[in-house]
């Protein structure tokens, strides 16, 4: 298992793992092209993945441009392993080497995803678009996060 930067290659395995998924699904997978990817990855920010039995099990995309995490998804068969822990913590250690300014995410509430970001310090400061949960993380919180 070993986690790495993402490259335009790895685009096709990480459809699959955001279209796998049980929570946070996508109404219409077209919604969210490749070439969203492209640009996210390339021109607003960075993208990680995690490799597994050779396949892509995760990924995690930071946006730099819009201070937000686009993306952390973790394939059903791999989860409660860390694996998305790993995910975050290489995403957060880049982005705040990178701006200090906070950086935001949207999850649906009463999901795991939600507990997952209560757990690792997010803070809840309101809603989002469609009823979502908007969570954020000062630079300041992540740094006293990882000093311990």
């Amino acid at each position: 298992m070993a986690l790495r930067e993402a490259t335009l290659a790895d685009i096709p395995q990480m459809q699959v793992v955001r279209n796998s998924v049980r929570e946070n699904v996508l109404s219409d997978p077209a919604l969210v092209p490749d070439a969203d990817y492209v640009t996210y990855m390339t021109e607003y920010g960075k993208g990680w993945v995690y490799e597994a039995d050779g396949h892509v099990v995760g990924f995690a995309i930071a946006d730099l441009l819009h201070n937000n995490v686009w993306a952390l998804f973790l394939h059903p068969a791999y989860e409660r392993r860390g694996i998305g822990r790993r995910l975050h913590d290489a995403m957060l250690h880049w982005y705040f080497s990178q701006t200090a300014a906070t950086i935001w995410l949207s999850t649906s509430p009463g999901t795991r995803a939600a507990a997952f970001y209560r757990t690792a310090g997010w803070q809840e400061t309101g809603t989002y678009d469609k009823g979502e949960i908007r969570f954020e993380m000062r630079a300041e919180q992540w740094r006293e996060r990882n000093a311990e």
